[in-house]
């Protein structure tokens, strides 16, 4: 019995050390009146911001005489002037606008240029507002700082480029600067976002956060492309079927059905290639592959199981949409990268969480492609098919060796080969990435890219294997392996492609970040294990004084 009261006694001892101090009535009041302070300068920021965007709103439905430019005016100044004010919040805002774009740009928009630009009224302010804090705290504002160097040179190069190659680049009636400036932001753009991600993330809470926060986005947007599949399997939505000739065949705006932009369905020859709730199949199918990464990283390495389970089940939707969306690259990489993973990050010799949710996820598939039959072979058939008729090391290793061969010495102009460049004059579609940099910036260009590239994934490999704390150690392999992909990948070009370059340049600042989240865990753990020591101390020192008496 006395042993039993001492141990009772200690672990109530513990428990009291252990657990968060109850706030005094005075420290709850004053948490009141901060939030109360907050949301009133919210409701007179947006007042403000309302009051002067409403002639904006004027003006725009002025000039395009549309609706969609009278909301774009008003909309696109209010959150320009919110996102400045609040720049963190806008972060926020923006990762979670980035996978609804394309719906919000073709089903509320109607398709409007302005509204195209519209997650850089979140981004541009936000990262003013970040480079502000960072003058006033006086913090570095790019990081890491052994990476700085080789932006800059990168930087000036492409600058020389825009100075001497644009000028005097494409034909008559372009605009080549403009179209340089567009070019230069479509590929470094987002660097800033390793700064966002790095002090967005303040601690656990908030890293664990985003990542729920993309097995969210990614559920979300999955099962609205499962719906989007539906409509046009049970004939609400018609997408091109009742098209002829070559039209069978290519995506069109004419078809979007539901959510997202330009759509192939074509039943009668096989032919679907559906965009999600992007604005194109290509952009919907680098979305699933970069979920690949996330969710597999909250299904192994998130601490709660129910998020595990999420992360699960994320992956899940994410196979079944790579197979429904007739994305052959998805389709092919997806599973892929899902074995890769299990490798790297060590989870194959974890039985414990490991055999669980291959058994849920091969249950998971097995009964879609129960459900699914036809679909199934049909999307294998036309995998296999792509691949025997241009394996992708030939169409790679094609447009890389036409490019070297006709590439110039400081190429031919930012700009020249990227599709969101178009609006200022005539582009070329090259399907690779170093091909498109090599015709666009030339040799010098590329080997600078690489080096950026090179350097960011070395720096982030030894943030990754710092880390002590396994759960987050795991997410930071997952993450890492998903830099190391993307900047090496050769096929199309995913870092000119939102939400990937987003994501890319984001989640390296979220892996440096993690080592200042280790060490406060550690540092946690450590202040834990203190005061387990104090109690065990405790115990003894009772035991002794027991035996004295």
């Amino acid at each position: 019995m006395p042993k039993v009261t001492l141990k009772s006694k200690a672990k109530s001892k513990q428990q009291a050390n252990t657990q968060i101090p109850t706030p005094t009535k005075k420290e709850l009041a004053a948490q009141k009146r901060n939030a109360a302070n907050a949301r009133k300068e919210l409701f007179s920021a947006t007042a403000q911001s309302l009051l002067i965007a409403i002639p904006f709103a004027i003006i725009g439905f002025a000039v395009t005489e549309k609706p969609a430019g009278g909301l774009g005016g008003l909309l696109g100044t209010l959150v320009l002037l919110l996102s400045a004010k609040y720049p963190r919040q806008a972060i926020w805002a923006f990762l979670i606008y980035m996978p609804f774009s394309g719906t919000v740009t073709y089903w509320i928009a109607g398709g409007s240029p302005i509204f195209q630009l519209a997650k850089d009224a979140f981004y541009i302010p936000a990262v003013i507002g970040i480079y502000q804090y960072c003058q006033r705290q006086r913090l570095p504002f790019l990081l890491p700082k052994q990476l700085v160097p080789f932006f800059y040179l990168l930087l000036s190069y492409c600058i020389l480029v825009i100075l001497v190659v644009s000028p005097s680049a494409g034909s008559p009636g372009d605009q080549p600067v403009l179209m340089a400036i567009l070019g230069l932001k479509v590929l470094i753009g987002y660097f800033p976002l390793i700064t966002c991600g790095y002090y967005l993330l303040r601690g656990k809470k908030e890293f664990l956060f985003v990542t729920r926060l993309h097995v969210l986005l990614a559920i979300i947007c999955c099962g609205l492309c499962f719906a989007q599949y539906m409509f046009l399997k049970t004939g609400r939505c018609v997408g091109t079927r009742l098209l002829t000739g070559d039209d069978l065949f290519f995506a069109t705006l004419d078809a979007k059905c539901l959510v997202g932009g330009s759509l192939n369905y074509s039943p009668q020859v096989n032919m679907i290639r559906l965009p999600g709730t992007f604005v194109s199949p290509w952009h919907w199918g680098w979305f699933m592959i970069a979920n690949a990464f996330f969710t597999f990283a909250t299904a192994f390495s998130d601490p709660s199981p129910l998020w595990r389970i999420g992360g699960l089940a994320g992956m899940a939707i994410n196979f079944i949409c790579s197979v429904i969306s007739g994305q052959r690259v998805a389709t092919l990489l997806v599973p892929v990268i899902t074995v890769i993973m299990m490798v790297v990050t060590g989870q194959v010799t974890n039985l414990k969480r490991f055999i669980p949710i291959a058994l849920g996820l091969t249950g998971l598939l097995g009964g879609a492609a129960v459900m699914f039959p036809e679909i199934v072979q049909q999307r294998f058939n036309s995998l296999i098919s792509r691949l025997e008729a241009s394996p992708p090391t030939e169409f790679i290793e094609g447009q890389l060796g036409r490019e070297a061969r006709y590439a110039e010495f400081l190429g031919r102009g930012l700009g020249r080969a990227t599709n969101s460049a178009r609006i200022f004059g005539d582009t070329n579609l090259i399907e690779t990435f170093y091909s498109k940099l090599l015709y666009e910036i030339g040799w010098g260009g590329v080997i600078l890219f690489v080096l950026l590239v090179t350097v960011l994934t070395f720096l982030a490999f030894k943030a990754y294997r710092s880390l002590k704390d396994k759960n987050l150690r795991s997410f930071a392999a997952c993450f890492w392996v998903f830099i190391f992909f993307v900047s090496y990948q050769p096929y199309w070009y995913p870092l000119d492609t939102d939400p990937v370059a987003v994501y890319y340049w984001f989640f390296a600042g979220a892996i440096f970040r993690l080592s200042d989240i280790d060490k406060q865990e550690q540092e946690r753990l450590a202040a834990e294990t203190s005061q387990e020591e104090e109690v065990r101390s405790h115990k003894k020192r009772q035991r002794r004084s027991g035996k004295k008496k």
